[in-house]
């Protein structure tokens, strides 16, 4: 650590993506489409890898934009270097689950953007944390309770201590006691550890960030407000006039820490101060209107687009079919006939959670990719891998044993990272491209994908065999 900091923004946990959330059926590659299994009543096996996902994002469109696309069971298996991470993403992926009739649309969106991207929650928010805490133990501890009340789930890959681990983390985040873990402290605390002399004049850090960085990449949207706000608390989404001062436990994570030149177990928030969790759902949606500009500047924020994209999403999800929010210009009696055709709609869907009926989420042990290969049941498997910007180190020759045929490689690039030079971004872009070729992945053009590179399994002729 300098002077000026420790030039870690990114932290050792990931928290969150630093990548716009995919609809994977519609970045897979139609080559590969070719290659999928049949499952035995004859629908179509999409099945996906994901390394370092961090944050369920593309679990949680894929899932919900499954309707658009032709039936196929699409099975995510999901690799973390982290059991904090994976506690989050059944989090999400049970709240995502969550019937109508419990949670409605506005209030399950509010929620999930609470959970993923506050470091201080409302205390209606952390009062359902600690509800679905006890759950997820119940779940934790037998396997029949989780599979009868949450089927898209499979945890039985997990070893017996990864499952006593992940029970002690849902303990914690069942305890009530807010100085359990004191995290505005910790979030100025890592702040101070990342600025170094900076700190005092983090606002001016902040903007450079933002315009000079984040802005140049494509997420203008962000606003200097927010991104402070976030920054400066670790609050990234204000949607209510309400007080957000419960920690979120969910963003505790364990380290190991040198005493007295000892090693000594500590907890503490050790993730992003430099990006936000804006970028996940925030800068990019199908909704032209809410990227439209007024007098040069956006006319909505990325907690605005952010929310509305996250609703559309669960909406597509209980009522498979496209969000389509009211107007200010729809007529009185349009929308009167519309809402009669929503509360309709809310009627079929409200008893009973979405259905997942095609979809699973296996969860793999924990650094588990180097050994994947040698499991028959994973060889020539996933027709799409996808890697985070903090897991290419993993892109081994082995990747391509459990790849099929013509399988697709999408790999995030370190766009949105501020610590990073823009030769640093371009060197980082050109050691992806050399990990996947030696893998045996060659570069397919992705128009319209600048925060991720795109890669296709070659013929077996072109894939030499590796070493083992």
């Amino acid at each position: 650590m300098t002077a000026a900091g420790s030039g870690n923004g990114f932290g050792t946990t990931a928290w969150w993506g630093f990548s716009p959330a995919l609809d994977l059926q519609a970045t897979h590659l139609d080559t590969s489409t070719e290659h999928l299994h049949t499952s035995q009543d004859g629908t179509p096996e999409l099945n996906i890898l994901l390394v370092g996902s961090a944050d369920g994002r593309h679990i949680l469109k894929t899932m919900c934009q499954a309707h658009r696309w032709p039936r196929r069971k699409i099975n995510f298996y999901v690799l973390e270097n982290n059991l904090e991470v994976l506690g989050r993403q059944l989090l999400f992926l049970s709240l995502a689950l969550e019937p109508l009739e419990k949670m409605g649309l506005q209030e399950k969106s509010e929620t999930f953007l609470e959970l993923m991207g506050n470091s201080l929650l409302r205390s209606q928010t952390a009062a359902y944390l600690q509800e679905k805490a006890g759950l997820f133990i119940r779940y934790i501890t037998d396997p029949c309770v989780q599979q009868a009340e949450l089927p898209a789930l499979d945890l039985s890959a997990l070893k017996f201590k990864e499952r006593d681990q992940l029970e002690a983390i849902f303990r914690f985040w069942k305890n009530p006691d807010p100085r359990a873990f004191q995290m505005e402290q910790l979030w100025d605390l890592r702040l101070r550890q990342y600025l170094g002399t900076r700190y005092d004049a983090r606002r001016g850090v902040c903007d450079w960030d933002l315009t000079m960085k984040l802005h140049e990449h494509g997420a203008k949207v962000i606003n200097s407000r927010e991104f402070f706000r976030w920054r400066n608390t670790g609050v990234a989404f204000e949607m209510r006039e309400a007080s957000y001062d419960v920690p979120n436990k969910t963003l505790a994570s364990g380290r190991l820490l040198r005493h007295k030149g000892e090693p000594m177990p500590a907890r503490g928030y050790w993730g992003d101060v430099a990006t936000g969790p804006f970028i996940t759902f925030g800068i990019e949606t199908e909704e032209s209107s809410l990227l439209e500009t007024v007098n040069g500047l956006p006319s909505k924020s990325a907690q605005e687009i952010s929310l509305y994209n996250v609703t559309a999403l669960f909406h597509e999800l209980s009522y498979r079919s496209r969000y389509d929010p009211p107007t200010a210009s729809d007529k009185e009696g349009e929308e009167g006939s519309r809402r009669g055709e929503e509360d309709q709609a809310t009627l079929d869907a409200v008893d009973s959670p979405p259905d997942t009926e095609d979809i699973r989420v296996h969860f793999l042990p924990l650094n588990g990719l180097p050994r994947l290969h040698q499991k028959g049941r994973y060889q020539k498997l996933f027709n799409l891998i996808f890697f985070s910007c903090s897991m290419v180190h993993l892109l081994k020759p082995e990747l391509c044993l459990v790849s099929a045929p013509k399988a697709t490689l999408v790999i995030e690039l370190s766009n949105f990272l501020p610590d990073l030079r823009k030769q640093q971004v371009s060197e980082f872009s050109s050691r992806v491209t050399n990990l996947a070729r030696g893998t045996g992945f060659v570069p397919v053009e992705a128009p319209g994908q600048e925060a991720f590179s795109l890669f296709q399994l070659g013929d077996p002729l072109e894939v030499a065999d590796p070493v083992l």
